[in-house]
């Protein structure tokens, strides 16, 4: 008995060491070799390597990884919008309105459809239907509760998405790179063909800063579209003929909001409008707001080490053929539309601008104390012949 709790202990040591490695050696060669874009490919070696280590060795801290993955997701969120202007926030995040409102409708249309044909439970077709066309596991997670689904569609659905969300880390950046997207165009893609925003997070990073910046927006304003959903539900489960009324006879409408998107939005408030109030000292708050952005990159880096660590060969079990069947067209044919979109142009590039990207908070000039550059010099065509002699 003492042998074998030794060797548990000797695993979940190695375990730890093996995650500590994860977070801390691309930021090693990062700083070291930036030249070697490490964050381009360590999100999808990640969670190779997280499988690869469940497969041959077991998860010796699956407890702990399975409940830590979903407050660490929302941590780097949050983290990301600590460098970010909540100005371009909310202009890329609202030019995306029409397209959004379509994407939705079209998703939880045609999922409904494709249940129906492959004769699947409506709990189970309306919770995959939803988390492919919002935002995953947190729309989930919103609309069980209305719907009253029961524990094994839950379940089904979230691990559905789920094994989805680890494939479109690892494919989706090849695809992007294949069909020649630029950082704009492939965080765009991201943020409406993939599940979760966790998931945006981690492929728009393995294409570039700015495609993360670009997806992490999209996604966010994406996810706000919880609210009109879970409440048109809430209608709808009102008006079914076996609806049951409460014994008050007033029904009562709930709505889950993941807590990362007031989070992120906050802490975007916070390093736009703060920083010119507080002078020269506003500038240690932007360089924080910079540091944990950077931190949250590599957080999210070891937190899809651990998806990889939780995906078991249970989990594949678990889904059944059928609702894994009715998640991978939905989400094929979905994400072939979007792509199709934007590579000919259907998305307009200007919804999405240079100027509309969130860029890193700046402090103006005269709060930081930096002195302003001279204009430019008036072109000599441009002067007065008189006032050149």
């Amino acid at each position: 008995m003492v042998y074998f709790r030794g060797i548990m202990k000797l695993r979940q040591t190695l375990f730890a060491a093996l995650s500590l490695a994860v977070f801390l050696i691309p930021w090693v060669l990062t700083a070291v070799r930036p030249e070697w874009k490490v964050t381009n490919y360590a999100p999808g070696l990640a969670i190779i390597l997280g499988v690869l280590c469940t497969a041959c060795f077991g998860n010796p801290l699956a407890g702990f990884t399975q409940k830590a993955v979903s407050p660490l997701l929302g941590a780097t969120i949050v983290g990301m919008g600590c460098s970010m202007d909540l100005i371009h926030v909310l202009k890329t995040g609202g030019s995306g309105f029409a397209y959004t409102v379509v994407g939705i409708a079209a998703a939880i249309g045609f999922g409904l459809w494709l249940g129906r044909r492959l004769r699947m439970e409506t709990n189970t077709t309306l919770l995959v239907s939803i988390g492919t066309g919002i935002c995953g596991g947190s729309a989930i997670a919103a609309a069980a509760p209305v719907i009253r689904a029961k524990s094994h569609e839950i379940a089904l659905a979230t691990a559905t998405v789920f094994i989805l969300n680890g494939v479109a880390l690892l494919i989706f950046p090849p695809i992007g790179h294949l069909l020649g997207f630029d950082q704009t165009q492939f965080g765009t893609w991201a943020a409406l063909a993939i599940h979760d925003t966790s998931s945006v997070v981690g492929a728009s990073l393995a294409y570039g800063e700015q495609a993360l910046d670009v997806g992490v927006t999209i996604k966010l304003a994406r996810a706000l579209w919880i609210i009109p959903v879970t409440l048109c539900l809430s209608v709808w489960m009102g008006m079914r003929p076996d609806a049951e009324a409460p014994a008050d006879g007033k029904r009562r409408i709930k709505v889950k909001v993941p807590w990362f998107i007031p989070g992120f939005l906050i802490a975007a408030a916070i390093v736009t409008f703060v920083p010119p109030m507080l002078g020269d000292a506003g500038s240690a708050l932007v360089s924080t707001g910079h540091f944990l952005k950077k931190l949250s990159k590599y957080l999210m880096i070891l937190t899809l080490f651990w998806v990889g660590a939780n995906l078991s060969l249970s989990k594949l079990k678990e889904v059944g053929i059928q609702p894994f069947v009715h998640g991978v067209v939905l989400w094929v044919v979905l994400g072939s539309v979007w792509c199709a979109a934007i590579a000919f142009g259907w998305i307009a590039r200007h919804e999405i601008t240079d100027e509309e990207i969130p860029l890193p908070a700046e402090i103006p000039a005269e709060v930081s104390g930096a002195q302003p550059s001279a204009p430019a010099a008036a072109p000599a065509a441009a002067v007065p012949a008189e006032m050149r002699k």
